[in-house]
């Protein structure tokens, strides 16, 4: 895994993402660990002053990921919102938890499930 890019995260996002992992079960989300290291390494911004190109809870998300260079455009959300339909990804599932944070132009190195590791590059996000 490469070096880790830097991370922005609002204060609101942080505290109900804390408060998420403190509810979940440990069965229920077997990735926990690794949502919340990046949440203790991400810098902590009020959520007036959050660059409009941060990958954030609710905002939609256009990204490459490799290997396959596949093109996805997601809505990063909280576990509750997933309802089924297309276009969301709870922040509890690994490219969720791999987006939280991220700028335009910035990619990250991930764990995969089955041990593999992918590479998610943002293209765009939108609010």
């Amino acid at each position: 895994m490469s070096a880790l890019p830097p991370i922005t995260v609002s204060t609101l996002d942080s505290d109900r993402l804390y408060a998420l992992l403190d509810k979940l079960p440990a069965d229920a989300f077997p990735d926990a660990d690794a949502l919340e290291a990046e949440l203790g390494r991400a810098t902590v911004l009020e959520q007036a002053d959050m660059p409009d190109d941060v990958v954030s809870m609710h905002s939609t998300a256009r990204f490459l990921m490799t290997p396959g260079d596949k093109e996805f455009e997601l809505t990063l959300c909280f576990p509750h919102e997933i309802d089924g339909a297309a276009g969301k990804v709870s922040v509890t599932a690994p490219v969720g938890s791999a987006l939280l944070g991220l700028s335009v132009g910035q990619s990250i190195d991930w764990p995969a499930p089955g041990g593999k590791e992918v590479k998610v590059k943002i293209l765009s996000v939108s609010k």
